[in-house]
């Protein structure tokens, strides 16, 4: 009789421990996302390494007030000092160059997992996003390059979401966003690979939400390296004169459109020349040969 009671309580014992380590809560078990990450620019490899040709709208769902702001770029904007050392906002530093790495904050007394922090080496862009259950700040919060950011794991998948957004752009040739952007993603990990699927809505520069994807890569050995920015005077400037076009005025915006022989209006964006539907539309469409200045 002992026996038996020895043998019950030791596989009681047993599935006690089975019950601890093995079956644990599904809200506690997640994809381990730390690491560090290489960028893979297989994807819009033009667009993200040498940049985007400036007067190039085409396939994004931008509003008339986003087009005329980026009519108006110039990238000699970028040689003033106060540019020089600006970050990526989080709704683009994905997309940008730089190493990356991801790592997780604990609390120290119940190992619960609070936030998860990321780093991309360019500009250093250091990002939290919360995954403890706390809401999102007052709209009169102060707005940042990375935005506040709370999270969840739906099985695999980490799921973010992003507001308090400084306006930042969706592509480096004068295409805007608001201060009033939002940004949803999703970071799905297979094995070393690492997809980031993310979708931007803007309710004053977009007429739809923007969805574009990126690849990053594991590092086995990872190590990041500082990235100190200096600002100086590059161009030599009057005080107060700041690199633009007037409306109208920009003599570049068809040298994308030239140059790849193809209809003026189909570099002009909008939602509609994202569709395969769009190419029925410009049949018979002849290139603006007009000469111009």
């Amino acid at each position: 009789m002992v026996n038996v009671f020895s043998r019950l309580h030791r596989a009681g014992f047993g599935l006690l421990l089975a019950v601890i380590f093995v079956s644990r809560p599904a809200s506690a078990q997640h994809m381990n996302l730390a690491g560090y990450w290489n960028p893979i620019y297989d994807e819009d490899w033009l667009e993200r390494i040498p940049g985007p040709d400036v007067g190039d709208y085409a396939g994004l769902p931008i509003t008339d007030a986003a087009r005329l702001r980026a009519d108006t770029w110039d990238a000699d904007l970028l040689t003033l000092p106060e540019h020089q050392c600006k970050p990526h906002p989080s709704t683009y530093g994905f997309r940008g160059v730089g190493q990356l790495r991801i790592w997780e904050t604990r609390d120290a007394a119940t190992q619960q997992l609070v936030k998860l922090e990321t780093h991309i080496v360019w500009q250093a862009q250091h990002r939290e996003i919360w995954l403890d259950g706390r809401p999102h700040p007052s709209e009169n919060a102060p707005h940042t390059w990375q935005g506040f950011s709370t999270g969840h794991f739906e099985g695999d998948v980490l799921v973010v979401r992003t507001t308090h957004l400084k306006a930042g752009w969706i592509r480096r040739n004068g295409l805007p966003l608001s201060d009033q952007a939002t940004m949803t993603e999703r970071f799905f990990r297979h094995g070393n690979l690492l997809t980031h699927v993310v979708m931007i809505a803007d309710p004053t520069y977009l007429s739809e939400p923007l969805v574009k994807s990126n690849g990053f890569v594991w590092i086995e050995n990872g190590d990041l390296q500082p990235y100190p920015c200096r600002p100086a005077v590059e161009v030599p400037r009057a005080k107060g004169d700041v690199p633009h076009h007037f409306m109208g005025d920009n003599p570049f915006l068809h040298e994308y459109a030239d140059r790849h022989h193809v209809p003026f209006e189909a570099t002009r964006g909008g939602a509609e020349t994202a569709l395969p539907e769009y190419m029925d539309k410009l049949k018979g469409s002849a290139p603006d040969t007009t000469q111009r200045k």
